[in-house]
């Protein structure tokens, strides 16, 4: 299977969303990038901000659309074009409704199951045929309450297991950047004892 070259962790901009469930994408991301000691640089003609990084002996491009979520479907596309990556060498980071906080899942292909930013992606691209990385928020158990609830903060308990699930994708992410998408899977999705 291809490796990895993108990762995009999909959120929303501006200072009001940035602890919100609905960036655990960028929280991944951001975590990915400090633990690399890189820095984002505003990229416009990607609508986003860029970063360059080395893992498992791999040349990776880090994309934050700098697009509200619902749009970030232009900034993924504009990325894979100018860079000349495959979507199959795409990784999108995402928060997950149908999993619990403290858990984390990766994928390849399939729908958006209702999160606005893959339903973007794959209706610029015309097809799902990209890697996820699922980070589970939780339901707040009725669909009326879905957008404040994606929208909100986290409580404490809830965001420490976000993150703690996000370490664990940290953890495999150099076997799925190697094209191991088996072994990380199977690392990823064991609960631990």
């Amino acid at each position: 299977m291809a490796s990895l070259r993108l990762i995009v962790g999909l959120g929303n901009p501006g200072a009001e969303y940035a602890r919100t469930r609905h960036n655990a994408g960028f929280w991944f991301l951001d975590a990915l990038a400090e633990q690399a000691g890189a820095r984002f640089g505003l990229e416009s003609k990607l609508h986003g901000e860029t970063a360059k990084i080395d893992l498992a002996g791999q040349t990776l491009w880090l994309l934050r659309p700098a697009t509200f979520m619902n749009a970030s479907g232009r900034s993924v596309a504009a990325a894979l074009r100018y860079w000349k990556i495959d979507p199959s060498e795409a990784l999108l980071a995402h928060d997950e409704l149908d999993l619990p906080p403290g858990a984390a899942r990766l994928k390849f292909d399939g729908g958006h199951g209702g999160q606005n930013g893959l339903r973007d992606t794959i209706q610029h691209l015309g097809h799902g045929k990209f890697h996820r990385l699922r980070i589970g928020i939780g339901h707040p158990g009725h669909k009326d309450k879905v957008t404040p609830w994606v929208l909100g903060r986290p409580g404490k308990d809830d965001e420490a297991a976000i993150r703690g699930a996000i370490d664990d994708a940290l953890a495999v992410l150099p076997l799925a950047v190697a094209g191991q998408f088996p072994e990380a899977m199977k690392r990823l999705h064991t609960p631990r004892t």
